[in-house]
């Protein structure tokens, strides 16, 4: 197994752990190459990750960052927009610096696809900051995720435990409402990153987490495929790692 593995106290705490890091790797690859190209995830998983990431002294004008995922139908006013989550928890505090590319779930998704395949295919990625759902989906890549598509962005279904983790998180007042589909970033693109920098709060995630790093490789347990990635770091808290 390639994960290092951070456990912290608490969500702030481990926020602050998977920060630090993401500012280094950011820092170094603007230093040797001049420019940073970077995944970012949403979802309360990343709260203390991105607090932290936008007090830093970074030239973000260097930098150019990619949305994980965003469901199809939802307009960017809606409080589950992950556009509208991006802006207020990053690209607001960081004054729009840095040129990023969000995903458009108002749009045809085959032609947002499309677009975004294009786009991203320019930027090799030096590091990914993402979560791990409750089901153990990476991005929207509920079980059983495709493993093997080479496309960078692709339409998906999404699962009923999958939808539920929306509602008790309180993006959504109801099942009846969330989404059931989502364009989502494909599990070879999340592997292509140099690196990985996965967060991970909250005892809801145990069971998820358990399955990503003592359990088989299986598309059954999307995460599971991180065991397989270089250079991955897993920071979790006494919660999320509770099962370990």
């Amino acid at each position: 197994m390639t994960l290092s593995i951070d456990i912290a106290s608490d969500a702030e705490e481990l926020g602050l752990h998977a920060g630090a890091l993401a500012v280094r790797t950011i820092q170094s690859a603007i230093e040797k190459k001049g420019t940073a190209h970077i995944i970012l995830a949403t979802g309360a998983s990343q709260f203390e990750t991105l607090k932290y990431l936008v007090s830093q002294d970074i030239d973000w004008q260097r930098v150019h960052m990619f949305h994980l995922d965003e469901y199809i139908g939802i307009e960017e006013s809606h409080p589950a927009s992950f556009r509208k989550y991006l802006k207020s928890r990053f690209l607001d505090p960081i004054d729009y610096a840095c040129t990023y590319y969000l995903i458009d779930g108002m749009q045809d998704p085959d032609t947002e696809c499309h677009r975004l395949n294009d786009l991203i295919r320019q930027y090799p990625i030096d590091v990914a900051l993402i979560g791990i759902g409750e089901n153990g989906h990476l991005a929207f890549n509920d079980p059983p995720a495709d493993f093997e598509t080479k496309e960078p962005y692709i339409q998906v279904a999404l699962d009923e435990a999958c939808r539920m983790q929306q509602v008790g998180e309180g993006w959504f007042s109801g099942l009846e409402e969330v989404p059931s589909s989502a364009i989502s970033m494909s599990i070879q693109q999340i592997l292509a990153s140099t690196t990985l920098i996965v967060s991970v709060p909250d005892e809801r995630k145990a069971k998820a987490v358990q399955g990503a790093l003592q359990g088989p490789v299986t598309n059954m347990c999307p995460a599971s495929i991180l065991q397989e990635h270089a250079h991955c770091h897993l920071f979790l808290d006494r919660e999320s790692a509770s099962l370990l």
